[in-house]
């Protein structure tokens, strides 16, 4: 058995026996004298075990007067070595999730990690320093009613919120039946049914300039019909998907775009000349006109007329302020 399961044959030895001797300890552990030693140290220094040598009974038992006894508990001891670096891996990355929204609500997290850890090697700050995360377009407005909001989500309470809309540069107030966050290239939405507009809507967290929890239940929708509504098209922009976008990429960019995901139904494949040719199904355009002007003259929209001639216009007023 690992060193997790030891820890817990111990915690039932200790609290079903009135004492356990080290014979005991070793012949059901089936581990060394040494090792059940350091199991016992380390449960006693790290996880706050009251663990206690009583010479009278000539074995190790539990004394609940000892200090920071009521600290002690096992359930939370879930998982061995490598499962808690992947969850200190997990958490270095939550970390860096919206300019650290969630860092406060998972602190208490890591320092039960560090703990559990035992390596200096293996500690957090280590797992810190070996995990570089870079963030593209992220908005540097924290968004402030972030916990309203997910607790909101999560409890599935309706919201009343004031929110700015940045196309036409004002404030509303709406009542939402939030149904899901959405964390998308660096910046958190939510989305949810909007009782003023009677739809559903993606709402970007930082134009969120109140947010109010109400008592009222949230008006619940299917998740799928929050796919087929919210999901269906490309990128953040909502829309069910009612057209089909046609790229041809040449050569040179062939090999990178194609080990790219644009879209969960696109479609793709290498031509004669070594072209990539991919199409896959949107509603608004605004997002992946934005995609497609990254890849310059690397790119031809073949597909639909509508798409190639709104890549082609905002190209030459590019090239015109060049000239």
């Amino acid at each position: 058995m690992d060193r997790t399961e030891r820890f817990y044959k111990t915690d039932q030895l200790l609290n079903d026996r009135r004492s356990t001797s080290m014979e005991t300890l070793i012949d059901e552990l089936g581990v060394s004298k040494a090792t059940v030693k350091r199991d016992l140290e380390y449960m006693r220094d790290r996880l706050n075990a009251p663990i206690f040598w009583d010479p009278g009974l000539r074995g190790y038992r539990f004394d609940r007067s000892l200090p920071g006894a009521e600290k002690y508990s096992l359930p939370g001891l879930w998982f061995n070595d490598q499962e808690i670096f992947a969850l200190l891996t997990m958490h270095q990355m939550l970390s860096n999730l919206g300019n650290g929204l969630l860092t406060p609500h998972i602190q208490p997290l890591l320092a039960r990690l560090n703990a559990l850890m035992g390596s200096q090697d293996d500690s957090a700050d280590e797992i810190r320093k070996r995990i570089r995360i870079l963030h593209m377009a992220a908005r540097t407005e924290r968004p402030e009613h972030f916990e309203a909001v997910a607790s909101a989500t999560i409890r599935r309470r309706r919201l009343n919120i004031a929110y700015h809309a940045r196309s036409s540069d004002e404030v509303t107030e709406r009542e939402l039946s939030p149904q899901r966050l959405v964390h998308y290239r660096d910046n958190w939405y939510l989305d949810g049914w909007c009782h003023l507009r009677e739809g559903l809507r993606s709402f970007s967290l930082d134009a969120i300039r109140s947010a109010e929890i109400l008592d009222q239940m949230a008006k619940p929708v299917a998740e799928k019909t929050l796919n087929e509504v919210l999901a269906s098209g490309y990128g953040i922009f909502s829309g069910k998907a009612d057209k089909r976008a046609q790229l041809r990429f040449i050569p040179r960019q062939a090999r990178w775009v194609a080990s790219e995901r644009w879209h969960p139904e696109q479609v793709s494949r290498f031509d004669k000349d070594g072209s990539y040719l991919l199409e896959f199904p949107y509603a608004n355009d605004s997002e992946l006109v934005m995609d497609i002007l990254r890849y310059g003259a690397d790119v031809e929209v073949e597909g639909p007329a509508d798409l190639r001639r709104k890549v082609k216009r905002r190209l030459e007023e590019a090239a015109a302020r060049y000239r």
